[in-house]
C-alpha cells in the first residue's frame, strides 16, 4: 500500500475536475498524499536520547530495553521573526525563498479544501486569520529536522506517534533515507521517499474546520541504522487568536425521523481559541487525541 501521488499541475488543466476528486479522497481516507510537479554530529552526541539509549545499553533494563519520551532528533525552527545563521547568508536567501513558495502551495491546499467541501473561496484561510482579512495572520513556522544514524534503532523513536495540532503541513522529506510512516486502517504505511515531492496532511484544525470529514492522521518517525536522514516541515497553522469551529455549512444533517425534513444541526467539534488548543496539545501531544477537544470544550 503506497501514499498517493498527486500532480498538482493538473489543477490548471482539462484534468482538474479528476485532480479535485483524487485530493478530496486523499483528505478524506488518507489524510496524507505527496504533491508534485514535472517541472521541479557533533552537539547531538552530547544530547538527552544518546545518553539514555547509552544508559539503556548499558544496563539491559528501563521498559524492556525501550528509550521512551525522547526523540532520535536534532532540530531547529525557522520563522521570519527568528534569528537566523549569520554566517551563512546564502542560506537565508535560500529558505526565505522556499518558505515563500511553501506558504503560497498551503494556501492553494486549502482552497482546494474549499472547494471539496463546498466552502467559500477563501474560507479556511480567512478562519486562520480569525475571521479577519489580514489583521490576524496565521503562523507559518519550519522545521528542519536531522535524524542521524542509531546504534540501536529498535530501542528508541525517531519521532514518537503523533498528529499535528495546526492546520496543513508540507513536508520535503529525505528522498534515500526512509522512516516516516503514518497509521491507516490500523497499520503502519511507509510513506515513500519520491524525489522533488512535497508530503501534504491534514492537522487537527482542519479536521474541526471540516468537522470531521478529513481527519488529522497518526504518524511516526522510525530511528535508522544506517543513513542521515533529513526533512523540512513547514506548519501553516492559524493565529494564536483565532477562534476555530467547524464550518456552519457542514454541521446541517436532515432529520429523517421528522416529516417535515426539518435540518439538524450536528457539530463533532468544540468553538475554541487556537492558542488554548495549543496548551492542551503541548501536553498531550502523543496522547490520544479526543481528550484534547474535550480538554479544550471545558475551557
Amino acid at each position: 500500500m503506497a501514499i498517493p501521488v498527486i500532480d498538482f499541475s493538473k489543477l490548471n488543466g482539462e484534468e482538474r475536475a479528476k485532480t479535485l476528486a483524487q485530493i478530496a479522497t486523499c483528505c478524506e481516507e488518507w489524510g496524507f498524499f505527496q504533491s508534485f510537479k514535472k517541472e521541479r554530529e557533533e552537539n547531538f552526541n552530547k544530547s538527552t536520547a544518546v545518553k539514555l539509549l547509552n544508559e539503556v545499553e548499558k544496563n539491559n533494563k528501563c521498559n524492556n530495553g525501550k528509550v521512551e519520551n525522547v526523540e532520535w532528533e536534532d532540530v531547529f525552527l525557522l520563522t521570519d521573526d527568528n534569528g537566523w545563521p549569520f554566517h551563512v547568508p546564502q542560506f537565508r536567501k535560500t529558505m526565505k525563498e522556499y518558505r515563500i513558495e511553501l506558504k503560497n502551495l498551503a494556501e492553494r491546499v486549502m482552497e482546494v479544501m474549499d472547494e471539496n467541501l463546498g466552502l467559500p473561496k477563501g474560507y479556511i484561510k480567512k478562519a486562520f486569520n480569525n475571521g479577519k482579512n489580514g489583521s490576524e495572520n496565521p503562523f507559518f513556522g519550519t522545521k528542519v529536522s536531522h535524524y542521524p544514524p542509531c546504534p540501536n534503532p529498535e530501542m528508541v523513536n525517531g519521532l514518537r506517534a503523533h498528529t499535528d495540532a495546526g492546520g496543513v503541513i508540507l513536508l520535503f522529506q529525505d528522498d534515500q533515507v526512509d522512516g516516516l510512516q503514518i497509521l491507516k486502517d490500523g497499520e503502519w504505511i511507509d510513506v515513500q521517499p519520491i524525489q522533488n515531492a512535497i508530503v501534504i496532511n491534514t492537522g487537527d484544525q482542519i479536521e474541526v474546520l471540516s468537522n470531521g470529514k478529513y481527519k488529522s492522521v497518526w504518524h511516526r518517525v522510525l530511528a535508522k541504522e544506517n543513513g542521515n536522514r533529513r526533512s523540512i516541515a513547514s506548519f501553516y497553522n492559524p493565529s494564536y487568536k483565532a477562534t476555530i469551529a467547524p464550518a456552519p455549512q457542514l454541521i446541517g444533517e436532515i432529520n429523517k425521523d421528522n416529516k417535515e425534513d426539518q435540518v439538524k444541526l450536528i457539530s463533532n467539534y468544540p468553538s475554541f481559541v487556537f492558542g488554548d488548543y495549543m496548551n492542551v496539545y503541548t501536553e498531550q501531544k502523543f496522547l490520544p487525541k479526543e481528550p484534547r477537544f474535550q480538554a479544550v470544550r471545558a475551557m
